[in-house]
């Protein structure tokens, strides 16, 4: 099971993200996605940095959130895309072989598209309510996440409503594991999170 944890430092305040991220990568999270919208370029490229040097040698592989160029610039494993992104066939022109690409998808063409276009792994949501998602429509629900997985060869991974007694729902339905930011964001100790989720 894949786990990925999207950060969001606003929803942390005041307790600092870094930290946490580097908690996530000592606790042996799959992808830390770093998701941080309207941080500017320097600190954002500082931030993935520290991520990177940190999950060096170790199974960790940080991924930057929209920002191919800071991605690049950071060394990070890979890109993910958001549905106002470049596609990702531009993005497989710029970047070597093994560079990761993950794009978000909001149904089951979205999906085929993006696998079509040669993403590594889609996100797909939201499977369940969630107020952050509320933009996309009524959640997808696990019928829908079931048809993603059983029509896509790539990973597909949950995301949106995402608690530790849904996990098994979703991966009964062919998801290869969960993505989120509160369910490793709200939490006392990633590491903790992380054996729970691994033990369902």
């Amino acid at each position: 099971m894949k786990l990925c944890y999207i950060t969001d430092r606003h929803a942390l305040e005041p307790v600092p993200l870094l930290p946490r991220v580097l908690d996530a990568i000592r606790a042996g999270i799959d992808l830390v996605q770093i998701r941080e919208k309207d941080l500017a370029t320097r600190p954002l490229l500082a931030l993935v940095q520290a991520a990177v040097e940190a999950a060096r040698g170790g199974t960790t592989q940080v991924i930057v959130n929209d920002r191919l160029d800071v991605a690049v610039a950071g060394v990070a494993a890979g890109v993910h895309l958001g549905t106002q992104s470049i596609p990702a066939r531009v993005v497989r022109e710029h970047v070597p072989p093994g560079f990761l690409v993950g794009v978000s998808c909001h149904s089951l063409p979205d999906a085929l598209a993006a696998e079509a276009e040669g993403a590594d792994y889609i996100v797909l949501g939201p499977v369940f309510e969630t107020p952050s998602k509320l933009r996309y429509g009524p959640p997808l629900g696990l019928e829908r996440l079931r048809e993603a997985a059983a029509q896509v060869k790539i990973p597909v991974l949950a995301l949106g409503g995402i608690t530790v007694a849904r996990v098994p729902d979703c991966l009964s339905a062919g998801a290869s594991g969960v993505a989120g930011i509160t369910i490793f964001q709200n939490c006392e100790s990633v590491a903790d999170r992380v054996r729970e989720l691994r033990r369902e």
